[in-house]
């Protein structure tokens, strides 16, 4: 694939194709090229990192007007993460035209993922220069919401203790404990209850394979619970804790 081909495959023609040609340069390709005008791609990798977060932040502010900042944040970060920015550059075909010394090459740094990542955000750098925010918009946004839909659970439930642990110590200076209730089922195949208690009082409970992934499940309950109930709950008193399980 030549670059008018990629242009073509990707839907955004540069005015500036030696932008385009130095955001596909692998610093490894300047080893073997020594020719004062090849420029690697790692500025433009600097500014695409840039772009692409303000982007991101922007989408999600207006998309979600209720979410919190450390939801929000949590979302940013699948959405510019490096795996998901490689995934990007794969749907892309960066691979096929990215410019790399011959050792980075026969090692396979056309496909290694940090390539990868680092080429698409210097391919945003340079669309930026060439053509502005909205061009990057265009280029960049239905990607953006195609990923949004597959991480937006993930990205919000995956450490409900950490969330519930910064509204509790929010809302009622109190850190949340958790508590083993029973472990039922033979050992290879046990399932346990945990509750999770603030204060005195006990906001959430859940089961799982493992203490772990109980206390998880009793977070998110807890969290279910608390968020919308927050000024039924604000009297909770913050003296009184119990022992936590030191394994969970």
């Amino acid at each position: 694939m030549d670059l008018d081909q990629f242009q073509d495959f990707i839907g955004a023609r540069f005015n500036n194709r030696d932008l385009l040609q130095q955001a596909l340069t692998h610093r490894s390709y300047l080893n073997e090229h020594f020719d004062s005008d090849v420029r690697d791609n790692e500025r433009l990798e600097f500014l695409g990192d840039a772009v692409l977060d303000f982007i991101a932040a922007d989408m999600l502010y207006l998309r979600f007007p209720e979410l919190p900042e450390g939801d929000l944040t949590r979302l940013r970060s699948a959405l510019v993460r490096t795996e998901a920015l490689a995934e990007f550059a794969g749907q892309c075909h960066i691979g096929e035209v990215l410019r790399v010394g011959k050792g980075e090459e026969n090692t396979g740094g056309r496909a290694r993922r940090n390539n990868l990542c680092r080429a698409f955000e210097a391919v945003i750098g340079a669309l930026y220069l060439d053509q502005g925010t909205e061009a990057v918009k265009t280029f960049i946004l239905p990607r953006m919401l195609e990923l949004l839909e597959r991480v937006k659970t993930e990205a919000l439930e995956k450490d409900a203790r950490s969330r519930l642990q910064e509204f509790s110590q929010s809302a009622f200076n109190v850190t949340p404990t958790y508590r083993k209730v029973s472990a039922m089922g033979p050992d290879h195949d046990k399932e346990f209850l945990v509750e999770v208690v603030i204060g005195e009082n006990v906001v959430g409970q859940g089961t799982g394979k493992s203490k772990r992934s109980a206390s998880q499940a009793a977070a998110t309950d807890a969290l279910s619970r608390l968020v919308p109930a927050a000024e039924t709950l604000a009297e909770i008193e913050p003296a009184t804790q119990p022992t936590p399980d030191p394994e969970i």
